[in-house]
């Protein structure tokens, strides 16, 4: 990965920068992409991946458009305000890790004060097309997902503790209950059930990323479980959260009353995910360590892994359905 420089700290910082490289002015098409990419877009979509299979579990089928389009929506508009809010906060350490140093508010092609308005911007509004097109306690989950990820998150934990993605990830399970909740004004436990196949998936997935880039982290002093553990405890960790993983994810099963389908789904892609799991511990115990461990190879594995779980969880109701 190619290596930027670091932006220069001056009193420009505060007025709305140039395009940079090129030296001309920043158009308007540079200015909507700068904002869209301090949404983080792909982080969106990983939110979305977990929100659309539960409405379908909700509602016992196709959920109703209208409805859908909207949790659609205005979930990805908090989960954009939120995203916002934490490159604000954080613009200090990104500008110390390199998969981070091309975020807008760190290479200042935002300022501050702006990255500030479009996060509470989207919240606001977020929380209120939830509360009048969809319901209040959707807008109650989606505003508390805002709150926990940067409150508890972004402010307390991810510089104070090494267990940062184990709590903080609950952020990122609310998508689930926010889709639940949108269809069925009420929560249940199936959908608490997919709350913590994603709270388990979480913390493998985002240190198998973190020891890919471990001296990122380190030189911006966050305590990443991979900064302050070797990489045998690391990956025993990865081993046990995975476990937990799997075994919740088939838990729904005779929770949620689903067809056959879904723990056969469950069940191999779950063997897939342990496989490559072990596969890893099995490296370190051989003395494979660093690069050489190929954490990116699980981390990539995982994403398939909650896509496809996801997918198995849309599918299966509307087969219920279909042999009804």
């Amino acid at each position: 990965m190619t290596l930027l420089n670091r932006p220069p700290h001056s009193a420009s910082a505060s007025a709305e920068p140039d395009s940079g490289r090129s030296g001309r002015p920043a158009s308007f098409g540079d200015h909507v992409r700068a904002y869209v990419a301090l949404s983080k877009p792909r982080v969106i979509e990983l939110l979305l991946i977990t929100t659309i299979p539960v409405m379908f579990l909700a509602a016992g089928g196709v959920p109703p458009l209208g409805t859908a389009v909207a949790t659609l929506v205005f979930g990805a508009m908090s989960a954009a305000s939120a995203n916002a809010l934490n490159c604000y906060l954080d613009r200090d350490i990104d500008q110390e890790m390199r998969r981070t140093r091309r975020r807008p508010a760190a290479m200042q092609l935002v300022t501050p004060r702006g990255t500030v308005i479009y996060g509470l911007t989207m919240g606001v509004l977020s929380t209120v097309g939830f509360a009048t097109l969809v319901n209040w306690l959707s807008a109650a989950l989606a505003l508390f997902a805002i709150l926990f990820y940067l409150l508890v998150y972004t402010l307390v934990l991810k510089r104070r503790t090494a267990q940062n993605v184990v709590w903080g990830g609950i952020a990122g399970c609310m998508p689930v209950l926010i889709g639940w909740s949108g269809i069925a004004n009420s929560l249940d436990w199936p959908p608490l059930v997919l709350f913590l196949v994603v709270f388990f998936w979480t913390p493998p997935h985002t240190w198998a990323l973190a020891m890919r880039y471990r001296e990122d982290y380190a030189a911006a002093n966050v305590p990443m479980l991979p900064v302050v553990a070797g990489d045998r405890r690391v990956v025993l960790e990865c081993v046990l959260y995975s476990w937990a993983t799997v075994l919740v994810s088939i838990s729904l099963w005779p929770v949620a009353g689903t067809t056959l389908f879904y723990p056969l789904a469950a069940v191999v892609l779950g063997g897939i995910l342990l496989v490559q799991a072990h596969r890893l511990l099995a490296r370190v115990r051989a003395g494979v360590s660093g690069a050489q461990l190929k954490t990116m190879g699980f981390f990539h594995l995982s994403n398939a892994y909650l896509a496809l779980l996801f997918s198995a969880v849309t599918i299966d109701p509307l087969l219920a359905g279909v042999l009804a």
